[in-house]
């Protein structure tokens, strides 16, 4: 088997878990000679990375802060993707041009899943409006939501995520980034809270957030957030972030190799 090579570009990296899931399924897949890597890489550093690799590289996995970067730098782009406006991954293709998609859709779906959100949810609270709150919101879209509500510091910082939101068909709300009645009661009402922010950044909401039903929080280092632990506690359901990475990596996986991703061999390298 040809030797091939792959990596997780971002900055910081060296936390990425990325490595555990690509590694651990190359060798279920029997790809001797196949390696992927953490490569500390800024936005700005990206595209001198990506024009220097050689034609042994498959392709990327790309983490904050390089997701625009990625979908900048490519020479095709997936559907999915050009509508979100970020990438997260970039496969080699035959012809040695660069595709971009953005596989975290599948991760929240999959988040979504493993929240048992029911199918018919109607609701849903998203907190933060960064550049990982758009594919939350296409994932919502895909699940069948028809109302999301943004908690954002400023309705202008939220502009992108309510952009997306109706381009979708979503009714999207705006909320301040504070404890109080409105961002309560959406959360009380939805069917699913997701936390698209750093595990410290939600202090300010945390007492508004304690009683949702289901949460799903995208960070997984440092495990569980005070948010994870504050909804656990009042008996609320959670899911973290290693959930997320774990389906995202699946489609990564088989549009690196063209094969299956093996996927129980992939969940037990995150235990």
């Amino acid at each position: 088997m040809t030797a091939r090579k792959a990596a997780v570009l971002g900055s910081p990296v060296r936390h990425s878990r990325s490595p555990d899931l690509h590694r651990a399924a190359y060798a279920a897949l029997g790809l001797d000679g196949w390696t992927y890597d953490r490569l500390e890489t800024t936005a700005e550093e990206l595209p001198e990375r990506v024009a220097a690799a050689g034609p042994e590289w498959v392709g990327f996995s790309v983490t904050m802060p390089g997701k625009l970067a990625a979908l900048e730098v490519a020479d095709e782009v997936t559907e999915r993707a050009a509508l979100i406006g970020s990438a997260n991954t970039l496969v080699r293709l035959p012809d040695g041009r660069w595709r971009a998609d953005c596989t975290d859709v599948d991760g929240m779906t999959g988040a979504l899943r493993e929240a048992a959100v029911p199918a018919d949810a109607d609701r849903a609270v998203v907190i933060g409006a960064g550049g990982t709150s758009l594919p939350t919101i296409a994932a919502l879209a895909d699940w069948g939501v028809h109302e999301v509500t943004i908690s954002a510091r400023s309705a202008a910082r939220a502009s992108g995520a309510v952009d997306l939101a109706h381009r979708l068909g979503l009714a999207c709300t705006v909320v301040g980034f504070e404890d109080g009645p409105p961002l309560a009661s959406a959360a009380a009402d939805a069917d699913v809270v997701i936390s698209t922010v750093p595990a410290t950044a939600t202090a300010p909401v945390l007492a508004s957030l304690r009683a949702s039903r289901r949460l799903i929080d995208v960070i997984y280092d440092p495990w569980p957030t005070p948010l994870a632990s504050a909804v656990n506690e009042a008996g609320g359901i959670v899911v973290g972030g290693l959930v997320m990475l774990l389906n995202q990596a699946y489609s990564q996986v088989e549009q690196f190799t063209g094969r299956p991703a093996p996927r129980a061999a992939m969940a037990t390298a995150l235990t």
